[in-house]
Order: C-alpha cells, then sequence, then structure tokens
C-alpha cells in the first residue's frame, strides 16, 4: 500500500512540472512574438511607439493652429495697412495732421511661437496707434466748421480793380534787386503806400518782425490746420504777436520797407511750412461790396469786444519806429 500511494503522489507531481514548463515556454513565445511583432511593426516598417505617435499629433495640431493664426494674421495686418493707408493719406491730411509713423515688427525671434508672439504684439501696437490717431482726427473733424473761417480764402486787400496790380507772381523770377534767376514764394500785389491790409482767414499772429531788409516790416499768421499766412513790406502793423484774428481784421497798410524797388505787398500761403501758389486760395473775383462788408463786420466787432486791438497795433507802431532809429 506504501508503495502504490509513493507511485501515485509521484505521478501526481509530474504533470504539474510539465504544466509550468509549458506555461513558460508559452509566455516566452508570445514575448517572442510581441517582440516580434514590435521590431517589425517600428523597427521594418518604421511606425512610431505610442506616445511618439501621440506627440507627432499634437504637434502636427499645434502647427495647423499656428497656420490658422498666421492666415488670420496675414488677413488682419492687410486690412490694418489699408486703414492706416485711409488714415494717413486721406483722413490725417485733410486735417493738415501729421501722419503716423509705421510700427515694425522685430525680426529678431528664434522660433515658430516667438515670431507669432511678436506679430501679434506689433499688430495691437498698431491698433492702438491707429485708435488714438482716429479719435485725434474724431476731435478735429468736431471743429471742421472752424477749419472753413481758417483756410486764407480771400485776397488779402480790397479786390478793387484799379487799386492793386499782381506784379511778381509765385515761382521762378527774376531777382528785381539782385538779378539772376530766384524763386519767388509768394505773390506780389502792386499798390500804393497805405492801402489796408487784411488777414485772410483766422488764425493767431505768430511773428512781427521790424527790419530794413528781407521782408521790411512782416506778420505771420498761423491759422491752424496746416495753414499760415505771411504779410511782408508794410508800412504799418497794427496787430501783435499772440493776437487771435478773424478773417477781414486789418493787419497793417501795405508800403516799400525791407528789399523792394517800389510799394507792393508781399503775400505768401505756407502749408505744412512749404510755401504753395496764394493764388489758388484768393478768390479774386470776390465782390468789392462783400469783402466790405466782411471788413466792416470786422471793424464792428472789434470795436464793440476788443477795442484794444488798435492801441496794441499802435505800441508795435511804437516799437517797429523806435527799432528803426
Amino acid at each position: 500500500m506504501r508503495r502504490k500511494k509513493y507511485d501515485m503522489t509521484e505521478s501526481a507531481r509530474l504533470p504539474q512540472w510539465r504544466a509550468a514548463v509549458h506555461f513558460c515556454v508559452t509566455v516566452f513565445a508570445a514575448l517572442a512574438v510581441v517582440a516580434a511583432f514590435a521590431w517589425l511593426w517600428f523597427v521594418k516598417l518604421g511606425n512610431d511607439l505610442p506616445k511618439t505617435a501621440y506627440l507627432k499629433r499634437q504637434n502636427d495640431a499645434w502647427h495647423a493652429r499656428m497656420g490658422f493664426i498666421r492666415h488670420r494674421l496675414d488677413i488682419y495686418e492687410e486690412t490694418l495697412s489699408g486703414i492706416e493707408s485711409r488714415d494717413n493719406e486721406v483722413y490725417r491730411s485733410i486735417f493738415a495732421l501729421d501722419t503716423v509713423p509705421d510700427i515694425v515688427a522685430s525680426d529678431s525671434a528664434r522660433t515658430e511661437m516667438e515670431a507669432l508672439d511678436t506679430r501679434l504684439d506689433a499688430v495691437q501696437a498698431r491698433i492702438d496707434a491707429r485708435m488714438a490717431s482716429l479719435g485725434e482726427v474724431a476731435l478735429v473733424a468736431k471743429k471742421a466748421g472752424d477749419m472753413v473761417s481758417c483756410i486764407p480764402a480771400v485776397p488779402p486787400l480790397l479786390p478793387k480793380k484799379g487799386t492793386y496790380n499782381l506784379s511778381s507772381s509765385f515761382g521762378t523770377r527774376i531777382d528785381p534787386v539782385y538779378g539772376g534767376v530766384a524763386r519767388h514764394t509768394g505773390q506780389d500785389f502792386a499798390t500804393k503806400v497805405g492801402n489796408p491790409i487784411y488777414a485772410t482767414g483766422d488764425g493767431v499772429v505768430e511773428k512781427v518782425d521790424f527790419k530794413f531788409t528781407g521782408y521790411g516790416n512782416e506778420v505771420l499768421i498761423d491759422h491752424g490746420f496746416g495753414y499760415k499766412t505771411r504779410y511782408a513790406h508794410l508800412s504799418t502793423v497794427d496787430v501783435g504777436v499772440g493776437q487771435t484774428l478773424k478773417r477781414g481784421d486789418k493787419i497793417g497798410e501795405a508800403g516799400k520797407s525791407g528789399k523792394v524797388t517800389g510799394p507792393h505787398l508781399h503775400y505768401e500761403v505756407l502749408y505744412r511750412g512749404s510755401p504753395v501758389n496764394p493764388m489758388s486760395f484768393c478768390d479774386m473775383d470776390m465782390s468789392v461790396d462783400e469783402y466790405k462788408s466782411m471788413v466792416g463786420r470786422r471793424k464792428l466787432a472789434n470795436a464793440n469786444v476788443r477795442p484794444s486791438t488798435a492801441s496794441l497795433g499802435e505800441r508795435q507802431k511804437k516799437q517797429g519806429t523806435n527799432g528803426r532809429q
């Protein structure tokens, strides 16, 4: 009985050993198959690891997103360039405002993401600058009515035929004193000494000068909106620096001070610092009655509201007289 029992125990253990070996062989075989498949899939066929494939998908998604952002930025920049062009060349030009300088994006970015950030910052800066510019234009536009009265649009003296003569015009001429070709920056009105001279637009007296040479006795008026006018070779000056004038206010009388060959008024119109042809602004067909009415209204307004103009002019005359002594 003992022998039989022993034989049965040994025979029971043998299948368990074989099962373990069989299990191990199966596991190793499975691992080998997996390894072979992985080698074939990743090495021979060149497929990515799951983590690598995921990162690549993420990277592709980011690149697609950045490509979309670049495309939108291209559209925004093109649209913004159009707005900037219209603002500088139309809106700001109409009101004689200085143009807004261009804002250029830096090209120091090292990566694609940095380049996008730089472009976004530049677009934001351009938008901010244009918003400020359009705000300034809007403020000036509210005063557009003032611009009509400020532009020098009437003759500087009574346009009565026979009281003046258009002598040297704007442009190149032979210098009447020194000879030779010279640029004449204004329009000369040959007229008698003492003929009244009037402001051709609303403005503020920027300069009053008394000299024996050059322009002689001179008045420079700043009309705003980029416009200035100069009245030279006057015999008397009735205004002072800083004085506010309206179109039709008397500023002095024609004369022959400075470098002249005869009595006349040298009249200039400057736009944004550069002389332009005054005859492009003077309405020489303005009726004498209309001109006299304009001057009369200004005399009445000055008499009722600002009687100090004459006294200020007298002080300027005395200053000029003392300066020439």
